[in-house]
């Protein structure tokens, strides 16, 4: 390597991990005799290294391989390449089924630091407050927006470096490396559905690449996709129930919908330039704006017991005494009296349920809409109603700094960023019950707004055996919320009278709740990295956060590798790590809908852990997770194409952030709260909140085999097995906060085992794809019950693609994921809620899905 592009090669190590790629280093990369060979630098602020000579086990996936996905969005692409990456669907977990949650290693997804073009990725704005127990409560980058037409290639580092990134980095870092060709680009158009013929997925996708000026680049991505939503469900009991006694207003097939949801207008653009401004020096840009909207359901509301919409108070008609000796009471329906002024229903018939009938006649007499008189909603759902929740999200970002050399040979990274990510919600086909016969039946609930800005400044100075980077960044992450309609959020006149206030299922945010919240933090880090000889490489991190809000960090990271011979080699490192707390976690405020221990479907409330009621219940102000790492492994490869890696990593996470579960709001605590002037106190009977509750060790082992050999002349053949082992274990919780079934989902929700292996064949005009998948046996909490456990069982799936190369610029593509149309067992609860599958599944619930695409690529 010339000592020129050794000092050129430091520019594109700047920043953090792999930096917009200069518009040079393509050019003189290929001078090196060792150009072939797969290059990173994520990990390392030093000159880019092959993976192999990597300190830090790290996967590269060019942007072909993705090309090659029938995956439907970037999280699945991820988790069918890397076994360590986890993602499955979230068909009813409102803000999560706008933004699904990813695990790698096991860990949430705020565990895990994004970066594009080697610049950290802003957060969603989402919380994931229902997310299969691990992911609970996470906020993490939304990658959905990145298409994979965009991508020159995708490093993930799976080691802890916090000291290196800053914080999150405690499961790893992935980093998504943008196209940069000057010229040329392709087009893309996809068509797929399932095999059950739905979830059909159009999508047409672009790249092109122009010069600007003879000196730099522009690289431009388009994606726009439309895909409907799948139904894997069965009628519910009740439903079968209501049907059977002769209600013929129930929807049918299924009273709600199990499946992913529809996503409408989903669009993505990214832009990426750089320019060459002569001297090494150069300046740089990359950008994107992305829009989507999603629907997808809720839980069924049924017309006679469904609590504060339609079932009243039971009535005792002297049946007798049941087993306890309690009066067995008969069940009403609830009525409300909406005469101006009422503040019971004492005024109005009692409409009791009988045989899962309700009395007709004392329906009829109720007068319904007119203002005077009473009222209940089963005149305007007489079937019972399923709430579809959804909304709108917009993700922006741009990023433009300038990198170069001083006179002195010290090199330099000054960029500045900005990101936002805003969810608009909204639920239709629901009441806000507290209006009574005047409610609509669409809302807007209201906006969340993950903003964020940064400002930062690297250098680099190589040595001869030494290199030394420094740099300094500031932060602003601001969280806002902003208030639905007022009916979303209204407490209406029947409040009083047993009605749930909101809009059912999703409470719109109250003006009380709205506002901008922010927090700025500082660092600085100190890297060195020294070759102790040709065969013994270290490096040694240290870096210094300060938070506005909760104060001080300091961590560092020691990492090395030995080359035993030309051939082998070991490598390993210890690190401590932390993840902040969320501006969105410290200062949330939310009300959903979700089952209870009893079964029961009820009004959740999340509220700050700093709100007077949450410091009552025990809230306090949330300190960062706080995390120690050790890894070692080895590093196998010879010349005639076989590369091995295998690592061991042990990861301790203590003060976890976590929900609590449903605490109490008791008459005494409502009573104190009152007079200290918290006037919305009497609203709540429980709440939650977040709190650093819980410690967890997880290590496993990640096992990489790739091998390319010429099976036939002229052919090539490319084998890869990938193989992750990983296990969870909680050491200490609070049962108070934390109970046993949040423990089990935290340590067996996600197969332990998993792995896949992958063969690419060419030979000719065709391409071959086949990739064999398996997944560990793991456990469901169907809807976070204890009382409803599914163990299932390990499984195989097989994703298959064959092309033909018309011409050089035109390919033609069939595939299918999974083959052979696996699905899991039956839900033995499937007639609780109506999910025929367990909906945790690692490989989903929706069955085979097959797609064909055109591709044509031009100079």
């Amino acid at each position: 390597m010339t000592n020129q592009f050794k000092v050129k090669s430091l520019i594109l190590a700047m920043g953090v991990a792999f930096a917009s790629t200069p518009v040079y280093a393509a050019d003189e990369a290929t001078d090196d005799d060792d150009d072939t060979q797969v290059m990173v630098v994520i990990g390392s602020r030093a000159a880019p290294r092959s993976v192999g000579d990597s300190p830090v086990p790290v996967d590269v996936i060019s942007g072909d391989e993705f090309m090659k996905s029938g995956a439907q969005d970037m999280l699945s692409m991820l988790a069918s390449v890397v076994p360590s990456f986890n993602v499955n669907a979230q068909p009813i977990s409102d803000a999560a089924t706008l933004i699904r949650p990813a695990n790698l290693r096991g860990l949430p997804p705020d565990n895990t630091h994004i970066l594009v073009n080697g610049k950290r990725r802003h957060r969603a704005s989402v919380i994931a407050f229902l997310g299969g127990g691990i992911s609970d409560g996470s906020q993490g980058p939304d990658v959905s927006v990145i298409p994979s037409i965009a991508l020159k290639q995708v490093e993930i580092l799976r080691d802890g470096a916090a000291a290196q990134y800053g914080s999150d980095a405690i499961a790893g870092v992935i980093n998504f490396v943008l196209k940069d060709s000057p010229d040329g680009g392709m087009f893309e158009v996809k068509y797929g559905e399932f095999y059950e013929g739905d979830g059909q997925t159009v999508q047409y996708s672009a790249n092109y690449g122009v010069p600007l000026t003879d000196a730099g680049f522009a690289n431009f991505s388009f994606e726009w996709k439309e895909q409907d939503p799948t139904s894997r469900s069965v009628q519910r009991d009740d439903a079968l129930a209501l049907i059977a006694a002769g209600n013929t207003a129930v929807r049918t097939p299924a009273a709600q919908v199990w499946g992913t949801p529809e996503v409408n207008d989903d669009f993505k653009v990214w832009v990426n330039t750089g320019l060459d401004l002569g001297g090494e020096k150069e300046v740089y840009m990359f950008a994107n704006w992305a829009e989507r909207t999603v629907e997808g359901g809720f839980f069924f509301r049924n017309p006679n017991t469904r609590g504060g919409v339609f079932g009243g108070p039971g009535v005792d008609d002297g049946a007798g005494l049941d087993a306890n000796g309690d009066p067995i009471l008969t069940p009403t329906i609830l009525v409300g009296d909406m005469t101006p002024g009422a503040l019971d229903n004492s005024a109005c018939p009692v409409v009791r349920v009988n045989n899962n009938v309700p009395d007709a006649g004392a329906l009829a007499s109720l007068p319904g809409a007119t203002a005077g008189g009473c009222f209940a909603f089963n005149l305007m759902f007489p079937g019972g109603f399923t709430p579809f929740f959804g909304g709108q999200v917009v993700d922006v970002s741009i990023t433009a700094g300038s990198r170069g050399v001083f006179g002195n040979d010290i090199s330099y990274d000054i960029s500045a960023y900005l990101g936002e990510n805003a969810t608009e919600f909204q639920i239709n086909n629901t009441v806000n019950a507290s209006l009574g016969a005047n409610t609509p039946t669409s809302f807007k609930a209201g906006k969340y707004t993950q903003r964020e800005k940064a400002v930062n400044a690297d250098f680099v100075k190589p040595l001869d055996v030494t290199t030394l980077a420094w740099g300094v960044e500031w932060r602003q992450d601001t969280f806002e919320i902003g208030a639905g309609d007022a009916a979303s959020f209204e407490i209406g006149p029947l409040a009083t009278q047993g009605f749930s206030s909101g809009s059912n299922g999703f409470n719109g945010f109250s003006t009380r709740s709205q506002g901008s919240f922010s927090r700025h933090n500082v660092s600085a880090y100190f890297d060195v990295e020294h070759e102790f000889t040709d065969d013994l490489l270290v490096d040694f991190a240290l870096r210094y956060e300060d938070f506005s809000d909760f104060g001080t960090t300091t961590n560092f990271k020691l990492s090395g590798i030995y080359s035993v011979s030309d051939t082998f080699s070991i490598r390993g490192g210890v690190s401590t790590g932390f993840r902040a707390p969320t501006i969105g976690q410290s200062n949330v405020t939310n009300v959903t809908t979700a089952f209870d221990s009893s079964l029961r479907l009820v009004d959740q409330a999340t509220l700050p852990p700093t709100n007077p009621i949450s410091v009552r219940l025990g809230g306090k102000q949330l300190q960062p997770e706080d995390s120690e790492s050790v890894s070692f492994g080895f590093v196998y490869e010879n010349e005639s194409g076989l590369f091995i890696t295998a690592d061991f990593f042990h990861i301790e996470v203590t003060d976890r952030i976590a929900q609590t579960s449903d605490l109490p709001v008791s008459q005494a605590d409502i009573d104190a709260l009152l007079a200290q002037g918290v006037r919305d106190a009497a609203n709540f009977t429980s709440v939650k909140f977040f709190t650093n509750d819980f410690d967890t060790t997880t290590e496993g082992l990640d096992l990489v085999i790739s091998y390319t050999a010429e099976i036939v002349a002229g052919t090539d053949t490319k084998f890869n097995f990938a193989y992750n082992h990983t296990t969870t274990e909680v050491d200490a919780f609070n049962p108070a906060i934390i109970n046993d079934t949040r423990i089990k989902q935290l340590e067996e929700n996600l197969p332990e085992d998993k792995f896949t292996f992958t063969v690419a064949h060419s030979q000719g005009d065709w391409d071959t794809f086949f990739r064999v998948n398996y997944f560990g046996d793991y456990f469901e909490a169907h809807l976070d019950a204890g009382s409803l456990p599914i163990n299932e069982d390990a499984a195989v799936t097989v994703d298959a693609e064959v092309a033909y190369n018309i011409s050089e610029d035109l390919r033609l593509a069939l595939g299918a994921q999974n083959l052979f149309d696996k699905f899991p067992d039956n839900n033995p609860f499937s007639g609780i809620v109506g999910a025929q599958y367990p909906v945790t599944s690692p490989y989903g619930f929706n069955g085979g899905f097959w797609y064909v695409k055109a591709q044509y690529s031009f100079d």
